[in-house]
């Protein structure tokens, strides 16, 4: 940055912790003081990335502009990929925006900054197995999951293109994390949906879904009951469930598996996360998955950058552990640095505790009508474990919450009427 400037706080990434940060400070701040860098000019929240790729939501409607938002909260939108960080002149560099010819439409730029937050969340880790970087898909950007979704239709057109009976697609999942799990049940129901509106050919049986899972169950972090019931529910979808099977390669029409071939006209790698190569440019110890390394006040070893989210490595006192990548984890660290970070743009001593994570369980969407998963009981101490509808509601309201923590409470409800409103005279599913 200048000499004199106004101290900056740029946010690298634009995902559930970096937006709500970025809208925290605005309000407070002003676009002089806070500014967020992502590379598409749409907010999803990457939960939903399953409800893309089976078309059962639309990124065209549900993406949420990070100009609009940047007016509305205060803060400065700079679009383009970050590419770099210059940590002596605190600059970060940002890549030029091209079109779909490869024309340049916003040049290479460098944004100087008083503090950086690196907010860039992860990417698929497909743990080099053979094949599975040019074969597979992993959902994690807006851009694969669509990617994911036309590739499905295509094959799904192709499969009823034939003069007698229409071949199955075979969809392959390997990984039966949230992820793995949500995406099986969105596809049935995807599926059912494309049946139902008559489409020639089309049959729910047409398209056979199997998931892959190298342990020896499936949602292996959650208690086994919860486990157990996400299996029973996949398995009434006629979802094909395979434990204790681990990939060894992937080609472009089969998964390999432990002497098991199975049919892949479309695979999805949902095995595991690491963070972008971005981090490795910056000179600072990063973890076995290439998350940069915090300590408990979510600083690097430069107290000029700061990380949180799915790229962040930040301990995880109670249990010697990590703070696991989710959402519910990049919320509270958010909250955490919007306070931390506004002492230090006042220039006031850094007197906040220690950043502590607070597990408040899991949930687990198996479709539109069901979910499972397991809350922290708070007066018990005990997990309590919640089934079908209620788990449903309870889901449904994180994604909500996150929507009021960007939009306030009278946005984020006004969405949610919508989208119901939406249901009404849309088709469930996005067919083109």
């Amino acid at each position: 940055m200048k000499p004199g400037a106004a101290h900056r706080i740029v946010i690298a990434g634009g995902g559930a912790g970096g937006l709500e940060l970025a809208v925290r400070l605005g309000r407070r701040h002003g676009p002089d003081h806070v500014t967020l860098v992502d590379a598409v000019p749409f907010h999803i929240w990457k939960p939903s990335l399953h409800e893309v790729a089976a078309g059962t939501l639309d990124i065209h409607r549900e993406g949420l502009s990070y100009a609009m938002l940047a007016h509305n909260n205060g803060f400065r939108f700079v679009l383009g990929t970050a590419t770099g960080v210059d940590r002596q002149a605190r600059e970060l560099a940002v890549d030029a925006v091209r079109d779909a010819e490869g024309e340049a439409i916003l040049p290479e730029r460098r944004v100087g900054y008083g503090t950086l937050v690196l907010a860039v969340g992860s990417l698929g880790n497909f743990f080099n197995t053979p094949g599975a970087e040019a074969y597979a898909i992993s959902l994690d950007t807006t851009d694969a999951a669509e990617h994911f979704r036309l590739e499905l239709l295509k094959a799904m057109a192709r499969a009823m293109s034939g003069e007698s009976e229409p071949s199955a697609v075979n969809v392959v999942i390997v990984g039966g994390g949230a992820t793995g799990v949500e995406l099986a049940a969105e596809l049935h129901e995807a599926a059912r949906t494309i049946s139902a509106y008559g489409l020639p050919g089309t049959r729910p049986q047409d398209l056979r879904i199997t998931l892959i899972e190298g342990g020896p169950r499936i949602l292996g972090p959650l208690p086994e009951r919860v486990s157990q019931a996400a299996q029973e529910l996949l398995a009434e979808r006629g979802v094909r469930v395979v434990t204790d099977c681990r990939v060894s390669e992937v080609t472009r029409h089969t998964v390999v598996a432990q002497g098991q071939v199975f049919d892949a006209d479309l695979c999805v790698w949902a095995a595991g996360i690491k963070a972008p190569p971005l981090l490795a440019q910056l000179g600072l110890e990063l973890n076995g998955v290439q998350q940069i390394q915090v300590d408990d006040r979510l600083r690097t070893a430069d107290p000029a950058i700061y990380a949180l989210g799915d790229c962040a490595a930040a301990p995880w006192r109670e249990t010697g552990k990590t703070v696991p990548a989710r959402a519910q984890a990049a919320h509270q660290q958010a909250s955490y640095l919007a306070s931390v970070l506004t002492d230090r743009l006042l220039g006031k001593p850094d007197t906040a505790p220690p950043f502590r994570f607070r597990d408040f369980g899991s949930l687990v969407s198996i479709g539109h009508a069901e979910g499972v998963g397991s809350l922290m009981g708070k007066l018990s101490g005990r997990k309590l474990l919640v089934e079908g509808w209620a788990a449903r509601l309870m889901y449904a309201g994180t994604h909500w919450s996150h929507y009021a923590a960007v939009l306030g409470w009278w946005g984020a409800s006004l969405r949610s009427l919508s989208r119901v409103l939406d249901r009404r005279s849309q088709p469930r599913v996005k067919l083109h």
